[in-house]
């Protein structure tokens, strides 16, 4: 097989937010940024505090303040400022499918574990769809790429993105942010923050957004896409002891916003396309499945979601030692209507009712013995699912095919992990970890129910109510080994080898055949990877890496040909794959007032041994015919690249004035397992802004614009129905503009 050299696929990523100065790096810093200041955030990727130059991991780390700049006000946003970092809704719903380098997992039921572990101040959500609550307050977040497993509690085989909250202040703070956009958007967030007594202290903040509807149905001209979302935190830091610290933190949300409505971009088979511009959509429900459902035969696509979570974070320094303990549960309750047709006549509406908790206890420690650095942990969580999937399928089918999916779902992972780093001399250090996962996943219950007929017999469709339970039991080992160098104090060089698991799991889809529901398995991504970290000059920093993934067991959407039914079974099936590409990032200050920052990233990848069901042929025939994907594109963007220009300023009479305009773009995305239909064009985004406010920061007044050339773009293609039904694209966010005011204090 020919491959690009590793050298040609060197690519650049910016440390968008680790190495924009200013209000970038500190929580305290102005509201209209210093680009000079000397401060710089730490990040806590190998679990101890470290400037990023100075972990050999490749990593982007963005501030809060940052994200606020950027108008990111969900996980899903960092994709357009991460390089190699994809976070697509699947059909447009609540459900997200993370990608790092390629290595991601399409699917849009709410069962199975993502390739990217989401940890928001170290508790871990192992449901993809708890990840989608309002980002505020937050210090900064880590995106870091690659497998993940002997530093944290998961194992991930495409990399982590770690979400750390602002911490309690021991003087009084507060802040208050508010922000109005085009379409009515307001969003605003705060915080107040300070001691309580000597030994507490409290951090108390809030989040929430009205409006936006951009969206219009293009039979009736009503306008979706509006927001109604709350939520809130409480951090209590407590010194329990002179060297003890115990944080309890309590937050929830409420999310009652639209949902995305999604655009037919070829004629449906139910009558010719009728479009003008992607911001048009329809949705619509049979009475059957409205009935069922209990919704309004004209309802809009929806969300009614709320959840709550606590954890409590125990840390305490031994003297040469520190032990942590992180314990957590978080509860999810979902409600969620989406339209995977855009018509009005209930081909392949779909709702979700979800109610899920996760309880987790993770126990580490680490510390430091001559030249070694090391950490220990032990990691338990048990997540408990209960969904009710229900679909109408009423104009595709006939009548009657308002069908119900129930099912549960329990999951229970036991870990234990270690991790060291010892420095042979003062410029060489071997780096090893290594991981022992024990995980039982069990499916329970899950039928498939007719409204018009009853309960549905998987086997042959008759009325006898039967349904299945499914097992998958596994144990895998995982690591890493590598060198770290420094042979000058402004270079760092790494190479290493790591191993991620990903978990195997179940395609919880309505069905009608048994064989829908055989467990498909744990995929491992063996990783090799080598890179470096520099600052070349006092004014220019410069980091790269490359990387080789050899990928087993990778998790497709597909399907398997049942041959004593004769029936096409849709199913996620296991195949074999390689990827490789890599990353080059730069930042340069060639003036005190001027910061300047590039990035691109290279990937591609192949199946190596993929004999999939070659569906249309096999419906003609009647018979199984496979078609060997051997050497056929994976099917992710190759190319992404983002950039950015800042300035600032002062003026006369102790005001300063700072801007910014970065820009981002993402290589064409080829769906092959779709056919070329499917393809998603390339494009463009480009956002500005300019700020200004007095020195010290106590407020700050911005003007921003976000895709300010107006980009047409889908994020995504896809088809719910076969036949040519329904072939839809999920549209970005047209071009919007506004005002921003901050105050602080």
């Amino acid at each position: 097989m020919n491959k690009p050299a590793m050298g040609a696929a060197l690519s650049s990523t910016i440390m968008t937010g680790a190495l924009m100065t200013g209000a970038a790096f500190a929580q305290d810093a102005n509201l209209v940024a210093d680009i000079n200041t000397d401060d710089e955030i730490l990040v806590t990727a190998e679990r101890r505090a470290e400037a990023p130059q100075g972990v050999g991991v490749a990593l982007n780390v963005f501030s809060g303040e940052t994200l606020i700049d950027q108008g990111i006000t969900r996980i899903n946003g960092l994709e357009n400022i991460s390089p190699s970092l994809e976070i697509e809704s699947q059909f447009g719903s609540g459900q997200p499918s993370f990608s790092i380098r390629g290595v991601g997992f399409r699917d849009y039921a709410t069962n199975n574990a993502p390739t990217v572990g989401v940890y928001v101040d170290d508790v871990a959500y192992p449901i993809p769809v708890m990840t989608q609550g309002v980002l505020f307050d937050v210090e900064r977040v880590e995106v870091l790429r690659g497998p993940q497993g002997t530093l944290y509690g998961r194992n991930t085989t495409g990399g982590a993105i770690k979400v750390v909250s602002a911490r309690p202040t021991e003087d009084f703070a507060a802040g208050l942010t508010v922000e109005g956009g085009r379409f009515g958007r307001v969003d605003a967030e705060g915080y107040l923050s300070g001691a309580v007594s000597d030994s507490v202290r409290v951090r108390l903040s809030g989040a929430t957004a009205h409006g936006g509807a951009w969206q219009v149905n293009r039979e009736t001209g009503e306008e979706i896409g509006d927001a109604e979302q709350y939520a809130l935190r409480g951090l209590v830091a407590v010194d329990i002891a002179p060297n003890v610290e115990a944080e309890f933190n309590l937050h929830g949300f409420i999310d009652q916003s639209d949902g995305l409505g999604l655009q037919l971009f070829n004629d449906s088979a139910f009558g010719p396309l009728a479009h003008a511009s992607r911001r048009e959509t329809s949705f619509g429900s049979s009475p059957a499945f409205a009935g069922l459902v209990g919704i309004d035969e004209g309802q809009h696509p929806f969300r009614d979601n709320e959840g709550w979570g606590t954890s409590l974070t125990l840390n305490a320094d031994l003297g040469g030692a520190t032990l942590a303990y992180i314990g957590a549960y978080e509860v999810l309750n979902r409600k969620e209507f989406n339209d995977f047709d855009a018509l009005d006549i209930g081909a392949a509406g779909v709702y979700f009712e979800s109610s899920a908790d996760v309880m987790s206890h993770e126990l580490r420690l680490s510390g430091e013995t001559g030249r070694l650095f090391w950490v220990g942990g032990l990691y338990y969580s048990k997540e408990d699912l209960n969904e009710l999937y229900q679909s109408d399928f009423v104009a595709s089918f006939g009548p009657g095919f308002a069908v119900s999916t129930p099912y549960n779902q329990d999951a229970r992972t036991l870990a234990a992990y270690l991790h060291g780093d010892y420095a042979l001399t003062d410029t060489l250090s071997i780096i090893a970890g290594l991981r022992y996962e024990d995980e039982k996943r069990e499916l329970r219950d899950l039928g498939t129910f007719a409204l018009a007929t009853g309960p549905l017999n998987f086997a042959n469709g008759t009325i006898d109510g039967a349904r299945e339970d499914r097992d998958l039991n596994s144990d895998n080992v995982s690591g890493k080994i590598g060198v770290e160098a420094t042979p000058a104090d402004d270079l760092l060089i790494y190479a290493h080898y790591s191993r991620g698991i990903k978990s195997g799991g179940f395609t919880a889809y309505n069905t009608l055949n048994p064989n829908a529901l055989t467990p498909f398995r744990p995929e491992k991504l063996n990783a090799f990877e080598a890179g470096f970290k520099s600052n070349v000059t006092e004014y220019l920093q410069l980091n790269g890496a490359v990387f080789f993934y050899d990928y087993n067991d990778q998790q497709v959407q597909s399907a398997i040909f049942d041959p004593g039914t004769g029936a096409v079974v849709g199913r996620i099936v296991n195949a074999d794959s390689e990827i490789w590409g890599g990353e080059l990032e730069a930042v340069a200050t060639p003036a005190p007032w001027l910061s300047i920052g590039q990035s691109l990233a290279y990937k591609d990848g192949e199946f190596t041994d993929f004999d999939d069901l070659d569906i249309a042929a096999t419906v003609a025939s009647g018979g199984e015919t496979l078609i060997d994907r051997s050497g056929q594109d994976l099917g992710f963007p190759n190319w992404t690249y983002q950039g950015y220009v800042a300035t600032q300023t002062p003026v006369a009479g102790g005001w300063v004035v700072s801007s910014r305009f970065d820009y981002s773009y993402r290589d064409d995305l080829a769906l092959p397992l779709l056919g070329d239909a499917f393809r998603v064009d390339s494009y463009w985004l480009a956002n500005a802004q300019i700020a200004f406010g007095p020195e010290d920061g106590r407020w700050a007044l911005a003007f921003w614009g976000r895709n300010i050339f107006n980009a047409d773009y889908d994020e995504t293609r896809n088809f719910f129905i076969t036949g040519g039904a329904a072939d839809l694209a999920a549209p970005g966010l047209p071009a919007t503009y506004g005002a921003r005011v901050r105050f602080k204090y």
